[in-house]
C-alpha cells in the first residue's frame, strides 16, 4: 500500500455515462497495476456492454428511434492518472476521443521516434484546455464521485471479508447494479432508495392532510390576514419513466 503496510487489496475501475450516471461497466483488477494498465479492459468492457445494449435495443423496438448510441463510445473522460503517450494514442486508434489531462512533468520530453505519440498527446492537450473540455472534467468528478460513494462509502464495499477475485467481483456487481436501479426508480418515483420512498409518501399524506383542510375552511377564512396560506398540492414531477442513455460519453476512475 502506499504507507508501506501489505494487504490483500483490490482495485475497481468504473466506467460511466455521462449523460445518465449509469455505471455502464467495472472491472476489478489487482491493486499493484496501474491506471495506464487497467484502463484497457475496463474501457474494453464498456465497449461490449454498449454494443449488446444497442443489438438488445434493436431486436425489442427496431422500428423506434434508439436511446443507445448506435456509434458506441465516442468520448473517454479520465483523470490524470491514465495519461500516457501510449494510452493516448491507444484511444484515437480505436475511434474514441481522450479528454485526459496531462501530469506535470520536469522539463521536455523526448519524441524521437514517437511523431504519432507525440500528436495524440498534443490533441489530447489541446481538447482538455478547451472549454468543451473543461466541462466534461467537471461532470466526471460529479457523476464518478457520486457512483462512488454510493457504492463504497454508504454501500461498505470499501472493505470485504470475501476470498478470491472472482467472488469480490459477483458481490460488486451487485452493488453496481443497485446503484443503477437506483437511478431508474429516481427517475420514475422521485426517489433512488427506499427510505427517502418513504420520506416522499410521509410528505405526500402532509400534503393531503392540507389539501382537505382548505377545503373545510369556512368561506372567507383564507382572505383573513391571520389565516394561514395553503395550496393544493400539484406534483411537478412526472411519475413515467424518463430515463435516457445515449453513452456517448464514459468516464474511468479507479478505487481502492
Amino acid at each position: 500500500m502506499k504507507d508501506g503496510s501489505t494487504h490483500l487489496a483490490h482495485k475497481a475501475e468504473h466506467a460511466v455515462d455521462m449523460d445518465s450516471g449509469a455505471v455502464v461497466a467495472v472491472t476489478l483488477q489487482a491493486a499493484d497495476l496501474g491506471d495506464t494498465t487497467t484502463v484497457h479492459e475496463t474501457l474494453a468492457e464498456a465497449g461490449m456492454a454498449v454494443a449488446e445494449l444497442v443489438e438488445r435495443e434493436a431486436e425489442l423496438h427496431p422500428e423506434e428511434e434508439p436511446k443507445v448510441n448506435v456509434d458506441g463510445i465516442e468520448e473517454l473522460v479520465a483523470d490524470k492518472g491514465y495519461h500516457s503517450g501510449a494510452v493516448v494514442e491507444w484511444v484515437g486508434e480505436n475511434e474514441v476521443t481522450s479528454y485526459i489531462p496531462e501530469r506535470k512533468q520536469a522539463g521536455k520530453r523526448n519524441w524521437d521516434g514517437k511523431q504519432a505519440e507525440q500528436q495524440a498527446v498534443e490533441a489530447n492537450h489541446g481538447r482538455v484546455t478547451g472549454d468543451y473540455g473543461k466541462q466534461l472534467l467537471r461532470r466526471r468528478g460529479e457523476f464518478i464521485e457520486r457512483s462512488f460513494a454510493h457504492c463504497y462509502e454508504t454501500g461498505g464495499m470499501r472493505r470485504s471479508t470475501l476470498r478470491g477475485h472472482d467472488n469480490i467481483l459477483k458481490r460488486l456487481l451487485i452493488h453496481v447494479g443497485a446503484f443503477n436501479i437506483s437511478l431508474i426508480l429516481r427517475k420514475m418515483l422521485g426517489a433512488g432508495t427506499p427510505r427517502e420512498l418513504k420520506n416522499r409518501a410521509v410528505r405526500l399524506v402532509l400534503r393531503l392532510f392540507e389539501w382537505l383542510t382548505c377545503n373545510d375552511l369556512p368561506v372567507g377564512a383564507a382572505k383573513s390576514s391571520n389565516a394561514p396560506f395553503l395550496t393544493r398540492y400539484s406534483p411537478s414531477r412526472s411519475i413515467g419513466p424518463q430515463l435516457h442513455l445515449t453513452w456517448n460519453s464514459v468516464t474511468c476512475t479507479t478505487g481502492c
